[in-house]
């Protein structure tokens, strides 16, 4: 049971990288012993980076030697030598580790996402709605306000509370269409508080959001912030 336990645990960084990646292309495209040695490098290099970027999003490492440690035991199995400790022996310590860091996390996570929404809350313009999503009007419009089950056609651009993007309509230069029912609570209440060409920033508790689900780049239990113009109220 350790063995699978410990397994799920190692295979979670590689796994969330690869759920984010493009599909596959062409055999041609992807023919990396073809590459360039610079730029093969460069990949790799890039590849390592993102993998040890969302280790650390599990682990808790305090010093250099942690650092090396870690760094020394993957060496040795890309290179297929010999452990230098017996695996089987510390196997428990290690799923401890990741038990105790994941809790650690968590809690520095979820007070870093208290002190976000109690320090937006307290910003001049800011409206708290009735389910407990914030608003904050950063330019008014004209017309008549969406209602509840409103298709309306909005840009916007979302991000979490350390201002990392997970997606936006204007980077893909495309705005997006929807039914106010069809989206999560957060902005069915809040769009209704726009108008045709108004912008805001509305700031989401995680229950007004995804809640405990995991959304793609988006952590369970994530407070989201959004910059959302209302374009228009499809008709």
């Amino acid at each position: 049971m350790k063995k699978v336990v410990l397994a799920v645990l190692l295979a979670c960084p590689l796994a969330a990288f690869a759920q984010e990646t493009a599909p596959a292309a062409k055999p041609a495209e992807t023919a990396v012993s073809q590459q360039d040695p610079a730029e093969r490098n460069k990949m790799l290099y890039s590849l390592g980076f993102l993998l040890g970027d969302n280790l650390k999003t599990q682990l808790i490492l305090d010093n250099e030697d942690d650092y090396k440690a870690l760094s020394q035991g993957m060496r040795d199995t890309l290179l297929g030598k010999k452990s230098q400790t017996d695996l089987e022996k510390y196997k428990p310590q290690i799923i401890q580790k990741y038990r105790d860091d994941a809790q650690t996390i968590a809690a520095k996570r979820q007070a870093a996402q208290e002190e976000y929404l109690a320090g937006f809350k307290k910003e001049k313009g800011v409206k708290v709605l009735e389910n407990g999503a914030m608003i904050k009007l950063l330019r008014s419009g004209k017309g008549k306000n969406p209602k509840a089950d409103s298709t309306v056609k909005v840009h916007y651009t979302g991000t979490l509370i350390d201002g990392t993007k997970f997606d936006s309509s204007r980077d893909r230069g495309e705005a997006f269409q929807t039914q106010l029912t069809s989206v999560i609570p957060c902005w069915t209440k809040a769009v209704q508080q726009l108008k045709p060409g108004a912008r805001a920033t509305v700031v989401c508790p995680a229950d007004t959001a995804y809640g405990s689900r995991p959304a793609g780049p988006i952590a369970p239990n994530s407070v989201l912030v959004f910059d959302i113009e209302l374009l228009e109220i499809v008709q």
